[in-house]
């Protein structure tokens, strides 16, 4: 695909993403934010983006065997909130992942009730026809594809009996002959394989928007990042992810924007969604063989 092609297809589907198929909640004017040399450097997770910056991170913390949560807040300057993170890391070995989708969307609440998972989180994008919601891209659930699937430019989570693996689609595309549980396709790559940069500043629309992740760390651990305060522009996070302590082997953008969205239990913590949900992904403690 050629440069100008990739262009064109990401401005459009990020405009679509913003102002398309579901209903747009207002992002609250953040704070101007002005360099200060003088401020100490920030912490290990906070890389250099347009100003300085400093953090209160949690660090990793475990509430079950195979699941570890973090929460990081990024202040300004001038001491303001400017973006809040919540990650959620599963080992492979513990949990294992699926997807879940509903032509009538569904909060995270009634999708947790009905697939009684342990974490919940918003998937790709979706389109609407005929009041019915359907995925975008290649969706694959109980063994079934819909859809079609995506270019290069997009990555894909495919699970199989083995297990999770995350992809970039230039490298490892789809092949139908594969035997997949599920699957779910979203763009664009923020990081690519393995831990290279992936959305380059040129293809930059300059949008800052609430963002999900997903991502797959050296070790093979999945991990699910929500920033819900709508300060990153994919830029920005895909330099901010590329540069962080987190050892991410590869990083994919899901359904930004009112979608973004994540519950988990014991306790029990979520960040809202601000529209329901058609497509999430779902993980369940793995059950032994």
């Amino acid at each position: 695909m050629s440069r100008i092609v990739f262009r064109t297809l990401v401005s459009l589907f990020t405009a679509w993403l913003l102002a398309g198929c579901h209903p747009i909640a207002q992002t609250p004017t953040l704070p101007t934010v002005t360099p200060t040399p003088t401020l100490a450097p920030p912490p290990t997770l906070s890389p250099t983006l347009d100003a300085t910056f400093s953090t209160a991170d949690t660090g990793w913390s475990s509430s079950q065997p195979g699941l570890e949560r973090r929460s990081i807040n990024i202040y300004s300057n001038q001491n303001q909130l400017t973006e809040s993170l919540y990650l959620v890391r599963l080992d492979q070995n513990l949990f294992q992942l699926d997807v879940a989708y509903s032509e009538r969307p569904k909060s995270l609440e009634d999708w947790q009730a009905e697939t009684k998972a342990s974490v919940i989180v918003n998937g790709g994008y979706f389109r609407i026809e005929n009041d019915k919601y359907i995925p975008n891209g290649l969706t694959i659930l109980g063994g079934k594809p819909l859809g079609n699937s995506y270019d290069t430019y997009a990555g894909m989570l495919a699970i199989s009996e083995s297990g999770s693996d995350l992809r970039w689609l230039a490298e490892q595309p789809y092949d139908p002959n594969e035997t997949l549980l599920a699957a779910l396709q979203s763009f664009p790559v923020l990081i690519k394989p393995v831990g290279k940069m992936g959305f380059p500043e040129q293809y930059e629309d300059g949008v800052k928007a609430r963002r999900t992740v997903i991502g797959q760390d050296l070790d093979g651990r999945i991990l699910f990042i929500v920033a819900s305060q709508g300060y990153f522009t994919l830029h920005q996070l895909s330099v901010y992810l590329t540069e962080s302590d987190l050892h991410l082997s590869i990083a994919v953008n899901l359904d930004g924007g009112p979608s973004s969205g994540i519950w988990v239990p014991n306790p029990h913590e979520i960040i809202p969604a601000q529209t329901p949900l058609p497509v999430v992904i779902v993980a369940y403690v793995r059950q032994p063989e």
